[in-house]
């Protein structure tokens, strides 16, 4: 299935380069001023208000761990890596940083632009990969919750498809999904519910 890339206007994104003052910045920075992006330098820590950042660069010959505010791996925003030394290890702790694309130093003329759009793209991917993990685990568990519910039922004395059945009529009568009838099921803990009974709540 092929990805259709976004509108590729930047104009008006921000911008962070984590990098000490070094020509390849100055360079960097006549690049997004050009594409139209708001810029901030900083070194060796990212300011408070790099959260709400639409990009980063980040110095990955020099860079740390502790120099990101959030979990390793796991940035809020797209993160493009200033790669100078192509030592594995280096390049190994840029992508384990969270690097969605790379620019290799010393910055030209060009290069950002496609760098931006990279790792806007792979960002976007991948945080809609994690969506999708998400809700499949929370599919998983409401799962495992219609079959607690179901074994509930069963206990008060129905057969499996009477429990099902049960339970879809109480889904109904509450008009709310299955699972949620199901949730509402195990929340009352095999107690003497009214719901449970007679899958109404009147």
């Amino acid at each position: 299935m092929k990805r259709r890339v976004r509108s590729q206007n930047l104009g008006g994104a921000r911008a962070i380069l984590l990098h000490r003052p070094h020509p390849t910045v100055q360079a960097l920075e006549r690049q997004l001023a050009a594409i139209g992006l708001a810029v901030e330098q900083c070194w060796p820590d990212l300011p408070a208000s790099a959260i709400a950042a639409d990009f980063i660069f980040f110095d990955a010959d020099h860079g740390h761990d502790s120099q990101f505010p959030w979990e390793p791996g796991n940035p809020p925003m797209p993160m493009i890596a200033l790669i100078g030394s192509e030592a594995p290890g280096r390049i190994e702790w840029a992508l384990n940083a969270g690097a969605d694309a790379q620019l290799l130093k010393p910055v030209g003329d060009g290069g950002a632009f496609s760098a931006l759009l990279t790792a806007r793209a792979a960002f976007e991917a991948r945080q809609a990969l994690a969506a999708e993990v998400a809700a499949l685990r929370q599919r998983l568990d409401q799962r495992q919750t219609v079959v607690r519910a179901v074994a509930m039922l069963m206990g008060l004395g129905k057969t499996e498809d009477e429990a099902y059945a049960q339970l879809r009529a109480m889904a109904m009568a509450w008009r709310i999904s299955f699972e949620g009838a199901a949730e509402r099921v195990v929340a009352a803990q095999r107690g003497p519910d009214t719901q449970v009974r007679g899958g109404r709540d009147d």
